[in-house]
């Protein structure tokens, strides 16, 4: 049976490094935006089904990635930049400035492995 169509309002969720508006959350697809607080940075983690895009709507935001915790690359986006983030990549987001990005993905939002966290929320993988 489809849904109808329908206004919402988006789910504000508090996280140690500021706070995410999911704006969409279906079977096939996953919509947020982020908001990070300058010098707060995400945990470097990785998913191993999950598929994001970003893209920086305000402020500066280091990005850190790469296949292996021992081979990171970093970049600097600005807004109007975006990056793909494939299932796999490690990754982790540094707000130079403070900072909103759009983030589209597939459903999977708990796909989440911490290989490290500033927060204390680092699991094993």
């Amino acid at each position: 049976m489809k849904r109808p169509c329908a206004k919402s309002r988006p789910e504000r969720v508090s996280k140690p490094w500021g706070h995410e508006l999911i704006f969409a959350r279906t079977p096939h697809y996953a919509g947020k935006v982020l908001h990070i607080r300058k010098g707060h940075r995400l945990s470097l983690q990785l998913h191993r089904e999950k598929t994001e895009s970003i893209l920086v709507v305000k402020g500066r935001l280091r990005l850190i990635y790469g296949r292996t915790p021992k081979r990171l690359a970093a970049l600097t986006l600005t807004p109007g930049e975006a990056f793909h983030l494939p299932a796999g990549l490690i990754h982790r987001f540094h707000a130079i400035e403070t900072t909103a990005l759009f983030e589209v993905s597939t459903a999977q939002l708990n796909d989440v492995v911490r290989l490290s966290d500033d927060y204390g929320r680092t699991r094993p993988a």
